[in-house]
């Protein structure tokens, strides 16, 4: 047998929540939004011609971009986007970070962040949060060859404040700062995309998966200064020159463009998250306060893994992670009232049934 085997790059891959398909499950394990997109995607579809597939997509994907600049208020040019934002993070990896110094992030994050160092052999740091799962912001002063902050973090739920963002950014200008924002719009503090007007080395990272109903269709952006939108096209363009779809493109700028649902979806699930808050803390659950569409949290008595398995065998998925520090916690994503209600119902169940014993 031939040696090719010693060749490969050999990477322990990212691990997605899990996706059953059965009937009558309640899925809170990826968080996923429980509501549809808006009905302006609805229109999008059922007029599309089909015939249109034939033909490549537009390459920079003029209409989506110029419809997510006009949103946020800053130019086409400061608008980069991709498949997902795990696409545009990749693509900013690939562009940013290529020092020998270490790229710095959390212990306790997005768990892509340190199988993209490795995949794209980047020198990393995990930098650990404090005992309250919040960044410490002095620990990030040092030298180093980039940062990425998810802001609010995955899998905690906890927002770092705006000024403590640029108190990080006054001392990294010399670096690229990633602020992955793909759970902001859950956030009462809202978006630091207004960092971007004052630095010029900040990229703030945004997604369609979760506030706007679209996960299957797999689209995300960035916002930075021109100069770095700029070298990340010059990368996507010599790695994949078509990476939006004609109806991703369509669709992109349909659910952009309605406000209204948006933000009645969105409120929809942040009062599901609050309800949920309070009856996980009756029921002896502790949690920081999340600003995202879950919670992460942990029992004051009954083990994550009884709660996960107890509620898996109802059909009722939700996260468990097998991570240092992190392994009594369940991570639990938002669903529809009925949906919630129902999780609490059999949560307190399986705890009554544990303390039973």
């Amino acid at each position: 047998m031939g040696n090719w085997r010693d060749n490969l790059r050999k990477i322990q891959p990212y691990v997605p929540g899990e996706q059953p398909d059965l009937p009558d499950m309640i899925k809170l394990n990826t968080n996923e939004n429980p509501y549809p997109p808006s009905p302006k995607v609805r229109k999008v579809l059922d007029r599309y011609r089909e015939d249109m597939l034939r033909l490549y997509p537009d390459p920079a994907s003029e209409k989506l971009t110029q419809a997510i600049a006009r949103y946020n208020g800053v130019e086409r040019e400061q608008v980069f986007v991709g498949v997902g934002s795990d696409d545009v993070l990749a693509i900013a990896f690939m562009t940013f970070f290529n020092s020998k110094q270490p790229i710095l992030f959390p212990d306790i994050t997005y768990s892509f962040y340190d199988v993209w160092a490795e995949l794209f052999q980047i020198p990393y740091r995990q930098i650990p949060l404090d005992e309250d799962f919040r960044m410490v912001k002095e620990d990030y002063f040092g030298e180093n060859g980039g940062l990425v902050i998810a802001n609010p973090n995955a899998p905690t739920g906890v927002y770092q404040g705006i000024d403590a963002l640029e108190e990080i950014l006054r001392h990294n200008q010399d670096v690229v700062v990633i602020i992955d924002e793909a759970y902001v719009d859950f956030s009462q503090e809202g978006s630091a995309k207004d960092l971007v007007e004052r630095y010029d080395n900040v990229l703030i990272v945004q997604t369609y998966s979760k506030s706007r109903s679209l996960a299957g269709m797999r689209i995300g952006h960035a916002i930075g200064s021109r100069d770095l939108i700029a070298a990340m096209n010059d990368v996507r363009f010599s790695f994949n020159s078509y990476p939006m779809t004609r109806l991703s493109t369509e669709v992109g700028v349909a659910a952009m463009e309605d406000e209204e649902y948006f933000r009645e979806t969105c409120g929809k699930v942040v009062s599901a998250r609050e309800w949920t808050k309070k009856e996980l803390a009756r029921l002896g659950f502790a949690f920081q306060d999340s600003m995202t569409n879950f919670v992460f949290a942990t029992h004051e008595t009954v083990p994550a893994q009884v709660i996960y398995e107890g509620l898996r065998a109802k059909h009722i998925f939700v996260r468990h992670f097998s991570t240092p520090r992190i392994e009594n916690y369940l991570r639990i994503s938002i669903g529809t009232d009925r949906e919630m209600r129902r999780f609490v119902e059999e949560t307190e169940r399986i705890i009554e049934d544990y303390c039973g014993m």
